[in-house]
């Protein structure tokens, strides 16, 4: 049972920190401004509403903005690449705690039913009671290692849905400030 606890604390600080990371991007809004004041070539009122919130979307736009004249689509594209990065933190861990739970549950079961064959090879079929507790104790611990896989499976889903939503306004809004760039060039 030690290894499952650890496991859904593990889960729950996870699930704490990159809810409070994605709560953050509300700020994705702020991207057409953003764009417009590129397409009237304001630069640095551009970036100045990319500095007032965080958001990769904005930080995407502004590493465009910053590299203009020197392949913004490479630097929005790096800085997609490294925005993409943040967002995956820590899912990889929710996703082994998803696997390992139920693992670790099933293999708690085996230990305690291997411990109520001992107790019912010693004691004899005369304490069934000694047997049961020791089954109801192993099928306990298979029911944790489930329940911490589906209550970290909800918020690993979540993140993974709240990712690709950014994934797609990053490649959106990166695509817009490449071609408002380029036509300042032009």
């Amino acid at each position: 049972m030690i290894p499952i606890i650890v496991c859904s604390l593990l889960a729950l600080t996870i699930s704490i920190e990159r809810l409070i990371y994605f709560k953050n991007f509300s700020a994705s809004r702020l991207a057409p401004k953003m764009l417009s004041l590129v397409e009237q070539e304001k630069m640095t009122d551009a970036l100045a509403v990319a500095e007032q919130q965080t958001s990769p979307v904005l930080r995407v736009i502004s590493a465009g903005i910053h590299q203009r004249r020197n392949y913004p689509s490479k630097a929005m594209e790096a800085t997609g690449i490294a925005e993409l990065t943040k967002m995956k933190r820590g899912l990889s861990v929710l996703d082994t705690v998803i696997t390992l739970g139920p693992l670790l549950g099933l293999l708690g079961t085996i230990i305690g039913m291997v411990d109520s064959f001992g107790i019912m090879s010693e004691s004899g079929l005369g304490n069934p009671h000694a047997v049961t507790g020791g089954v109801a104790e192993a099928l306990i611990c298979t029911a944790a290692g489930i329940f911490v896989a589906v209550t970290t499976l909800i918020p690993y889903n979540f993140f993974l849905a709240r990712m690709e939503q950014e994934t797609e306004k990053i490649e959106h809004y990166a695509t817009k400030a490449e071609a408002a760039l380029q036509s300042l060039v032009d």
